[in-house]
Protein backbone atom coordinates (compact mmCIF):
# COMPACT_ATOMS: atom_id res chain seq x y z
CA UNK A 1 0.00 0.00 0.00
CA UNK A 2 1.07 3.46 -0.63
CA UNK A 3 1.06 5.95 1.58
CA UNK A 4 2.37 8.60 -0.21
CA UNK A 5 1.01 11.45 -2.44
CA UNK A 6 1.20 10.15 -6.58
CA UNK A 7 2.87 12.47 -8.56
CA UNK A 8 -0.17 14.65 -9.58
CA UNK A 9 -0.81 15.48 -6.23
CA UNK A 10 2.59 16.31 -6.08
CA UNK A 11 2.50 18.42 -8.75
CA UNK A 12 -0.34 20.48 -7.65
CA UNK A 13 1.74 20.65 -4.21
CA UNK A 14 3.99 21.97 -6.22
CA UNK A 15 1.82 24.58 -8.56
CA UNK A 16 0.09 25.87 -5.59
CA UNK A 17 3.20 26.76 -3.52
CA UNK A 18 3.95 28.90 -6.43
CA UNK A 19 0.46 30.63 -6.48
CA UNK A 20 0.00 31.34 -3.34
CA UNK A 21 3.82 32.86 -2.37
CA UNK A 22 3.55 34.61 -5.83
CA UNK A 23 -0.31 36.40 -4.37
CA UNK A 24 -0.19 36.07 -0.46
CA UNK A 25 2.13 36.53 2.14
CA UNK A 26 2.45 37.40 5.51
CA UNK A 27 2.87 40.96 5.03
CA UNK A 28 -1.19 40.69 3.33
CA UNK A 29 -2.07 39.08 6.40
CA UNK A 30 -0.64 41.87 8.22
CA UNK A 31 -2.60 44.19 6.43
CA UNK A 32 -5.31 42.63 6.74
CA UNK A 33 -5.56 43.49 10.62
CA UNK A 34 -5.94 47.27 9.11
CA UNK A 35 -8.88 46.50 6.98
CA UNK A 36 -6.98 46.15 3.88
CA UNK A 37 -8.66 42.83 1.58
CA UNK A 38 -7.65 39.45 1.82
CA UNK A 39 -5.20 38.04 -0.53
CA UNK A 40 -5.32 36.69 -2.83
CA UNK A 41 -9.04 36.75 -2.45
CA UNK A 42 -12.14 35.17 -3.37
CA UNK A 43 -12.26 36.17 -7.35
CA UNK A 44 -8.31 34.83 -7.78
CA UNK A 45 -8.84 31.52 -5.75
CA UNK A 46 -11.56 30.62 -8.30
CA UNK A 47 -9.85 31.79 -11.57
CA UNK A 48 -7.39 29.16 -10.61
CA UNK A 49 -9.82 26.51 -9.68
CA UNK A 50 -9.14 25.89 -5.81
CA UNK A 51 -12.66 26.97 -4.90
CA UNK A 52 -13.69 24.20 -7.44
CA UNK A 53 -11.37 20.99 -6.63
CA UNK A 54 -14.05 19.14 -5.01
CA UNK A 55 -17.22 20.40 -6.78
CA UNK A 56 -18.02 17.68 -9.74
CA UNK A 57 -17.05 17.96 -12.94
CA UNK A 58 -20.44 19.42 -14.33
CA UNK A 59 -20.83 22.06 -12.22
CA UNK A 60 -17.52 23.56 -13.25
CA UNK A 61 -15.22 22.38 -10.62
CA UNK A 62 -12.30 19.65 -11.20
CA UNK A 63 -14.30 16.66 -9.39
CA UNK A 64 -10.98 15.69 -7.23
CA UNK A 65 -10.99 14.36 -3.61
CA UNK A 66 -10.38 15.69 -0.30
CA UNK A 67 -6.93 14.82 -0.46
CA UNK A 68 -6.27 16.99 -3.46
CA UNK A 69 -8.00 19.83 -1.48
CA UNK A 70 -5.58 19.44 1.52
CA UNK A 71 -2.62 19.15 -0.79
CA UNK A 72 -3.60 22.89 -1.76
CA UNK A 73 -4.63 23.82 1.40
CA UNK A 74 -1.39 22.98 3.21
CA UNK A 75 0.56 25.74 0.74
CA UNK A 76 -2.42 28.08 1.45
CA UNK A 77 -1.92 27.61 5.50
CA UNK A 78 1.88 28.67 4.85
CA UNK A 79 1.63 32.52 3.50
CA UNK A 80 -1.60 32.68 5.98
CA UNK A 81 -3.55 33.12 2.44
CA UNK A 82 -6.89 34.00 2.61
CA UNK A 83 -10.20 33.43 2.39
CA UNK A 84 -9.99 30.03 3.82
CA UNK A 85 -10.31 27.16 1.21
CA UNK A 86 -11.75 25.14 4.62
CA UNK A 87 -15.29 26.95 3.17
CA UNK A 88 -15.04 25.60 -0.13
CA UNK A 89 -14.46 22.35 0.71
CA UNK A 90 -17.23 22.31 3.53
CA UNK A 91 -19.91 24.15 1.47
CA UNK A 92 -19.06 21.66 -1.52
CA UNK A 93 -19.88 19.04 0.90
CA UNK A 94 -23.39 20.34 2.11
CA UNK A 95 -24.49 21.97 -1.50
CA UNK A 96 -24.40 18.01 -3.23
CA UNK A 97 -27.41 18.07 -5.79
CA UNK A 98 -27.36 21.78 -6.29
CA UNK A 99 -26.08 22.57 -9.23
CA UNK A 100 -26.57 26.22 -9.34
CA UNK A 101 -25.23 26.82 -6.02
CA UNK A 102 -22.28 24.57 -6.51
CA UNK A 103 -21.09 26.46 -9.61
CA UNK A 104 -21.77 30.02 -8.02
CA UNK A 105 -19.22 28.23 -5.16
CA UNK A 106 -16.42 26.87 -7.96
CA UNK A 107 -17.10 30.21 -10.40
CA UNK A 108 -16.46 32.30 -7.33
CA UNK A 109 -19.47 34.53 -8.17
CA UNK A 110 -21.17 34.05 -4.66
CA UNK A 111 -19.24 34.50 -1.31
CA UNK A 112 -20.15 31.34 0.70
CA UNK A 113 -20.11 31.28 4.38
CA UNK A 114 -20.73 28.15 6.37
CA UNK A 115 -22.21 28.73 10.17
CA UNK A 116 -21.08 27.11 13.25
CA UNK A 117 -24.20 27.42 15.33
CA UNK A 118 -28.04 28.83 15.13
CA UNK A 119 -28.76 30.57 12.31
CA UNK A 120 -30.39 33.08 14.48
CA UNK A 121 -27.55 34.33 15.98
CA UNK A 122 -23.97 32.25 15.01
CA UNK A 123 -20.78 31.33 16.86
CA UNK A 124 -17.65 33.12 15.07
CA UNK A 125 -17.57 31.39 11.80
CA UNK A 126 -14.78 30.91 8.94
CA UNK A 127 -15.18 33.96 5.72
CA UNK A 128 -18.76 35.49 7.71
CA UNK A 129 -17.98 38.55 7.70
CA UNK A 130 -17.77 39.01 3.70
CA UNK A 131 -20.01 36.58 2.82
CA UNK A 132 -23.38 36.90 0.98
CA UNK A 133 -24.90 33.53 0.63
CA UNK A 134 -25.04 31.71 4.57
CA UNK A 135 -25.47 27.58 4.86
CA UNK A 136 -26.82 27.10 8.19
CA UNK A 137 -28.17 24.08 10.09
CA UNK A 138 -31.73 24.98 11.31
CA UNK A 139 -32.77 22.03 13.40
CA UNK A 140 -32.50 19.21 10.96
CA UNK A 141 -32.88 21.13 8.13
CA UNK A 142 -30.07 22.69 6.12
CA UNK A 143 -31.13 26.05 5.06
CA UNK A 144 -29.67 28.96 2.38
CA UNK A 145 -30.11 32.64 2.84
CA UNK A 146 -28.54 35.89 3.81
CA UNK A 147 -28.10 37.83 6.87
CA UNK A 148 -26.61 40.23 9.23
CA UNK A 149 -22.60 39.97 9.96
CA UNK A 150 -21.06 41.22 13.08
CA UNK A 151 -17.44 41.16 13.02
CA UNK A 152 -15.58 41.78 16.27
CA UNK A 153 -11.62 43.20 16.58
CA UNK A 154 -9.61 40.23 14.69
CA UNK A 155 -6.86 38.67 15.92
CA UNK A 156 -6.44 37.23 12.81
CA UNK A 157 -8.31 38.92 9.93
CA UNK A 158 -7.66 36.40 7.43
CA UNK A 159 -10.43 34.01 8.89
CA UNK A 160 -12.92 36.38 8.12
CA UNK A 161 -14.77 35.70 11.87
CA UNK A 162 -18.24 37.23 12.43
CA UNK A 163 -21.48 36.03 13.74
CA UNK A 164 -24.23 36.33 11.99
CA UNK A 165 -28.22 36.37 12.23
CA UNK A 166 -29.81 34.80 9.25
CA UNK A 167 -32.37 37.16 7.50
CA UNK A 168 -33.78 34.90 5.12
CA UNK A 169 -33.83 31.18 4.58
CA UNK A 170 -34.77 28.78 2.15
CA UNK A 171 -34.55 24.98 2.93
CA UNK A 172 -32.19 22.96 1.04
CA UNK A 173 -32.55 19.56 2.77
CA UNK A 174 -34.61 18.58 5.48
CA UNK A 175 -32.88 15.70 7.32
CA UNK A 176 -29.40 17.00 6.76
CA UNK A 177 -28.14 16.05 10.49
CA UNK A 178 -25.53 13.44 8.47
CA UNK A 179 -24.44 15.67 5.67
CA UNK A 180 -23.47 18.92 8.24
CA UNK A 181 -21.72 16.17 10.53
CA UNK A 182 -19.59 15.09 7.64
CA UNK A 183 -19.07 18.58 6.34
CA UNK A 184 -17.97 19.75 9.85
CA UNK A 185 -15.25 17.00 9.61
CA UNK A 186 -14.39 17.34 6.05
CA UNK A 187 -13.54 21.27 7.54
CA UNK A 188 -11.76 19.95 10.35
CA UNK A 189 -9.30 18.04 7.80
CA UNK A 190 -8.88 21.05 5.59
CA UNK A 191 -8.16 23.11 8.73
CA UNK A 192 -5.75 20.96 9.70
CA UNK A 193 -4.29 20.97 6.30
CA UNK A 194 -3.98 24.68 6.35
CA UNK A 195 -2.49 24.75 10.01
CA UNK A 196 0.08 21.94 9.02
CA UNK A 197 1.44 24.61 6.00
CA UNK A 198 1.31 26.95 8.58
CA UNK A 199 3.18 25.50 11.06
CA UNK A 200 5.79 24.01 8.59
CA UNK A 201 7.04 27.55 7.61
CA UNK A 202 6.73 28.91 10.96
CA UNK A 203 9.25 25.85 11.78
CA UNK A 204 11.07 27.12 8.59
CA UNK A 205 11.49 30.15 10.25
CA UNK A 206 12.99 29.14 13.17
CA UNK A 207 15.44 27.10 11.32
CA UNK A 208 16.76 29.41 8.94
CA UNK A 209 17.20 31.87 12.03
CA UNK A 210 19.26 29.69 14.39
CA UNK A 211 21.67 28.98 11.85
CA UNK A 212 22.24 33.04 10.90
CA UNK A 213 21.84 34.15 14.46
CA UNK A 214 25.51 34.10 16.40
CA UNK A 215 25.46 34.44 19.93
CA UNK A 216 29.19 34.08 21.74
CA UNK A 217 31.09 33.46 18.40
CA UNK A 218 28.26 30.34 17.63
CA UNK A 219 25.32 29.69 15.73
CA UNK A 220 22.59 29.71 18.40
CA UNK A 221 20.87 26.58 16.49
CA UNK A 222 24.27 24.70 18.19
CA UNK A 223 23.14 24.97 21.57
CA UNK A 224 20.97 22.48 22.59
CA UNK A 225 17.98 24.30 24.16
CA UNK A 226 17.19 25.73 20.68
CA UNK A 227 17.86 22.72 18.84
CA UNK A 228 15.42 20.97 20.57
CA UNK A 229 12.76 22.87 20.48
CA UNK A 230 13.04 23.23 17.17
CA UNK A 231 13.25 19.60 16.48
CA UNK A 232 10.29 19.20 18.75
CA UNK A 233 8.72 21.26 16.99
CA UNK A 234 9.43 19.54 13.98
CA UNK A 235 8.60 16.37 14.70
CA UNK A 236 5.34 17.47 15.48
CA UNK A 237 4.95 19.15 11.84
CA UNK A 238 5.59 15.77 10.60
CA UNK A 239 3.61 13.28 13.07
CA UNK A 240 0.72 16.08 11.71
CA UNK A 241 1.57 15.48 8.20
CA UNK A 242 0.72 11.84 8.53
CA UNK A 243 -2.46 12.45 10.05
CA UNK A 244 -4.06 15.11 7.81
CA UNK A 245 -2.88 12.83 4.83
CA UNK A 246 -4.88 10.07 6.94
CA UNK A 247 -8.46 12.40 7.20
CA UNK A 248 -8.11 13.11 3.80
CA UNK A 249 -7.65 10.10 2.52
CA UNK A 250 -10.42 8.78 4.94
CA UNK A 251 -12.69 11.20 3.77
CA UNK A 252 -12.52 10.17 0.31
CA UNK A 253 -11.81 6.17 0.35
CA UNK A 254 -13.36 5.19 3.47
CA UNK A 255 -15.76 7.30 5.35
CA UNK A 256 -16.35 4.73 8.19
CA UNK A 257 -12.41 6.13 9.70
CA UNK A 258 -13.20 9.77 8.47
CA UNK A 259 -14.95 10.94 12.44
CA UNK A 260 -12.18 9.13 14.18
CA UNK A 261 -9.25 10.43 11.39
CA UNK A 262 -10.62 13.89 11.16
CA UNK A 263 -11.17 14.29 15.39
CA UNK A 264 -7.55 13.15 15.67
CA UNK A 265 -6.05 15.30 12.84
CA UNK A 266 -7.93 18.67 14.36
CA UNK A 267 -6.81 17.82 17.71
CA UNK A 268 -2.86 17.33 16.86
CA UNK A 269 -3.10 20.77 14.28
CA UNK A 270 -4.15 22.95 17.31
CA UNK A 271 -1.21 21.62 19.66
CA UNK A 272 1.23 21.62 16.92
CA UNK A 273 0.73 24.96 15.15
CA UNK A 274 0.68 26.87 18.87
CA UNK A 275 4.00 25.00 19.65
CA UNK A 276 5.62 25.75 16.10
CA UNK A 277 4.56 29.12 16.20
CA UNK A 278 5.66 29.70 20.28
CA UNK A 279 8.87 28.26 19.14
CA UNK A 280 9.63 30.40 16.27
CA UNK A 281 8.70 33.54 18.40
CA UNK A 282 11.47 32.21 21.60
CA UNK A 283 13.93 31.41 19.15
CA UNK A 284 13.62 34.95 17.50
CA UNK A 285 14.16 36.24 20.76
CA UNK A 286 13.15 40.22 21.09
CA UNK A 287 12.50 40.77 17.16
CA UNK A 288 10.43 38.27 17.61
CA UNK A 289 7.81 39.70 19.12
CA UNK A 290 7.74 43.16 17.09
CA UNK A 291 4.91 43.99 15.36
CA UNK A 292 7.03 43.96 12.40
CA UNK A 293 7.96 40.24 12.30
CA UNK A 294 5.94 37.82 10.81
CA UNK A 295 6.31 35.20 13.43
CA UNK A 296 3.23 36.63 15.80
CA UNK A 297 1.46 35.99 12.55
CA UNK A 298 1.70 32.51 12.67
CA UNK A 299 1.09 32.18 16.64
CA UNK A 300 -2.12 34.43 15.97
CA UNK A 301 -3.36 31.61 13.67
CA UNK A 302 -2.64 29.38 15.77
CA UNK A 303 -4.65 30.87 18.66
CA UNK A 304 -7.58 31.26 16.34
CA UNK A 305 -7.63 28.35 15.00
CA UNK A 306 -7.29 26.03 18.11
CA UNK A 307 -11.08 27.35 18.82
CA UNK A 308 -12.43 26.51 15.10
CA UNK A 309 -14.73 23.96 14.51
CA UNK A 310 -14.23 22.69 18.10
CA UNK A 311 -11.65 22.79 20.48
CA UNK A 312 -8.99 20.26 21.01
CA UNK A 313 -10.43 18.79 24.30
CA UNK A 314 -13.64 18.48 21.93
CA UNK A 315 -12.02 16.11 19.65
CA UNK A 316 -9.55 14.63 21.96
CA UNK A 317 -12.78 13.64 23.85
CA UNK A 318 -14.03 12.88 20.46
CA UNK A 319 -11.17 10.31 19.83
CA UNK A 320 -11.38 8.64 22.96
CA UNK A 321 -15.56 7.77 22.60
CA UNK A 322 -14.71 6.17 18.84
CA UNK A 323 -11.51 4.49 20.18
CA UNK A 324 -13.73 2.71 23.31
CA UNK A 325 -16.35 1.64 21.22
CA UNK A 326 -14.03 0.09 18.76
CA UNK A 327 -13.21 1.98 16.27
CA UNK A 328 -9.87 0.97 16.01
CA UNK A 329 -10.78 -2.89 15.49
CA UNK A 330 -13.85 -2.56 12.92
Amino acid sequence: MNFDLDTDQRDAAAGAREFFTGQASPADARRALDGAPLQPGRTALADVGFLGITVPEECGGAGAGEVDLAVVAEQAGAVLAGPSLVTAGRAAVLLAGQPDLLAALADGSRAFAVLDGPPGGSAPSIDAADADLLLALDGDALVVGEGEATAGTPMDATRGLASVRLTSRRVLAADAGPLWTRARQVAGVVLAAEDLGAAARAVEMGIGYARERQAFGRAIGSYQAVKHALVDSWVGVEQLRSLVWWAAWAADRAPQDLPLAASAASAFAAETLERAAGTCIQVHGGIGFTWEHDAHLYWRRAKVDRLLLGDEAEHLDAVAGLVLDGALTR
